[in-house]
């Protein structure tokens, strides 16, 4: 993307932000900043549920996958709901005005949780990134999405992580993108 665009600074997102971590590491940009970013340090990404949701997404029960991705991942704000109110979540999801380009995308799930599983080290990679770093994070994001910035942060020389506490998972595409940016301004500045 780097090449294409001529861009210099490189910005990821979840799945995204492990791409992006792993694109500096062979090719420093100018900046780098994550937010929320799949990176598992010592088993912290929960995948236990991985096997099943393949299975789910192979067979084409995508409401019942769905349902399994929202409940295990906790990425909703749902916290201890029924199974019930996950699965409605899920249909809506699936079936609403975004639904085509939510079950097209589910079959690439199992290989992206997939890499973040078998990415999963001390860290030590990370520090041989060697460009002014942000990592961000969601307050209302699960703990193993957040609890990896502060060693990611100690790990990257001159890194710097920040977690704004109203932000979800979802802020940088489709809760809070203005805050994300601002947030993103403040650090090319």
């Amino acid at each position: 993307m780097m090449a294409a665009t001529g861009s210099r600074w490189l910005f990821g997102h979840s799945y995204g932000g492990l791409i992006a971590l792993h694109a500096a590491l062979r090719q420093p940009p100018a900046g780098l900043a994550v937010f929320d970013p799949g990176v598992s340090i010592g088993g912290s990404f929960p995948a236990a549920w991985l096997p099943a949701f393949t299975r789910l997404v192979e067979r084409g029960r995508h409401t019942t996958a769905m349902t399994m991705f929202l409940k295990e991942t906790g990425l909703t704000p749902l916290g201890r709901a029924p199974t019930f109110v996950y699965r409605a979540l899920a249909y809506m999801l699936l079936h609403g005005s975004d639904g085509a380009d939510t079950r097209a995308m589910m079959p690439t799930t199992p290989r992206e949780i997939g890499e973040v599983v078998r990415l999963d080290s001390d860290g030590r990679r990370y520090a041989a990134i060697r460009c002014p770093t942000l990592l961000l994070g969601a307050g209302q994001s699960p703990a193993y999405l957040t609890g990896v910035l502060p060693r990611l942060a100690e790990l990257i020389p001159g890194a710097r992580y920040e977690i704004v506490p109203e932000l979800d998972h979802n802020a940088p595409d489709l809760n809070a993108p203005d805050t994300v940016a601002a947030h993103l301004a403040a650090f090319l500045r």
